[in-house]
């Protein structure tokens, strides 16, 4: 993703991850605190399913309440792993928490806009930039002085979506 974006003049200001138990968003953190050590990587959850999202902010490991079922089922860990966190933690990455509406919508989104077939969960980052969950006034406020835009990269990942719930997500999800 850093070299993509500085081939093209462009120095990614955040990037936005599907997380679970930490292992993608913590990968991903890792390299970009080589590449593109000013990037902020942000951990993008399931309302209820953000463990991350309050260990990062509480700076210790906590199990979020996971007390429901989430169409993102591929991102229902309770709690970051262990050493996911760690890294997670040493790379300053935050968190934020999106509702199944958000991710349904998403999908319904890539879909027609962008042509990709993605899972709920896969599309989570998607979710909190539409959603406003992400709060890119932030990313403005620490960007240099006289900034005119932000470079925010966003994963997709998994097409693992079966075909009632794409259509779901395509008709507005009911």
């Amino acid at each position: 993703m850093a070299t993509q974006a500085a081939a093209h003049g462009v120095t990614l200001d955040a990037v936005l991850v599907p997380c679970s138990g930490g292992g993608l968003t913590s990968g991903i953190a890792l390299a970009l605190s080589e590449a593109s050590p000013t990037t902020r990587v942000i951990a993008v959850e399931p309302e209820g399913f953000d463990g991350a999202r309050l260990s990062l902010e509480s700076g210790e490991r906590t199990v979020a309440p996971a007390d429901r079922n989430s169409i993102a089922d591929s991102l229902m860990a309770p709690a970051p792993g262990i050493i996911p966190f760690a890294i997670l933690k040493a790379c300053r990455a935050g968190g934020v928490a999106v509702a199944d509406e958000a991710l349904a919508r998403a999908v319904g989104f890539a879909a027609r806009h962008l042509k990709l077939v993605v899972e709920p969960g896969g599309a989570a980052g998607l979710a909190a930039l539409l959603s406003g969950a992400y709060d890119l006034s932030a990313v403005a406020r620490s960007a240099k002085a006289g900034a005119h835009g932000q470079a925010i990269a966003i994963v997709l990942s998994g097409g693992n979506i079966d075909p009632e719930m794409l259509i779901r997500c395509l008709d507005g999800w009911v």
